[in-house]
Parts: C-alpha cells; sequence; structure tokens
C-alpha cells in the first residue's frame, strides 16, 4: 500500500503489496513481475499468457478483417519488432503486405525470433 508501487494491471487497484520478488493485488488476487509492466504502465499478454515486450515477434493466430478494407490478415502472420502502446489496440506494428497496423494483443501469440 505504498505510493511508489504500481497498481494492479488487471482491476487497476491502488492497493498494491510485494510478494517476495513479485508485485500482488489483494481485491483480484493477481500477482506479476515489477520488471514485466511495460511503459503503457499495465503488463501486455499474448493469447496464450506470454509477457509482451517492446521489440517481440508474434504471429497472428487467426484470420483478422481489416476494418475499412476487404484484405484479410491470414493466420500465420508474423510482425517483427512490436512496440507496445496504450488503447484498445495495444500492439503497433508493421505487417507484410499491410503497412502500419494496431493489433489486439488477445489475437496474436509470441513466437521465437
Amino acid at each position: 500500500m505504498t505510493e511508489s508501487l504500481p497498481p494492479c494491471p488487471e482491476c487497476r487497484s491502488a492497493y498494491t503489496y510485494e510478494a517476495g520478488s513479485l508485485l500482488a493485488c489483494p481485491e483480484c488476487g493477481h500477482e506479476w513481475s515489477p520488471e514485466a509492466v511495460s511503459e503503457t504502465g499495465a503488463e501486455v499478454r499474448d493469447s496464450l499468457g506470454n509477457v509482451l515486450s517492446d521489440g517481440d515477434t508474434v504471429a497472428v493466430i487467426k484470420d483478422l478483417k481489416v476494418k475499412g478494407s476487404s484484405s484479410v490478415i491470414k493466420v500465420g502472420t508474423k510482425a517483427r519488432g512490436i512496440r507496445l502502446v496504450a488503447g484498445d489496440h495495444d500492439i503497433d506494428c508493421k505487417l507484410p503486405g499491410f503497412g502500419q497496423i494496431g493489433l489486439k494483443s488477445q489475437f496474436v501469440k509470441k513466437v521465437a525470433d
């Protein structure tokens, strides 16, 4: 409950505390590593629960329709060097054949470079 600890990335509760090397939330029970919190102030995870960070490579896990276009982003399309941002679409990246685009982390999985 110290002023210096960040709020919970899940429920935004201000009552976080240290539990060993992790931070914990008494309200929702979420535990996270302080190093895993991105510049947006929240931990960003892919569809499998892996923590994402700037510069990671991710792959799309399902066909995604592009709003305002008849194009579709196919399963397995890789985005290299992602950038995490605040907002509804928490990943900024460049996709081959599409250019700059925003993706939701729930539709990608982290892949090894």
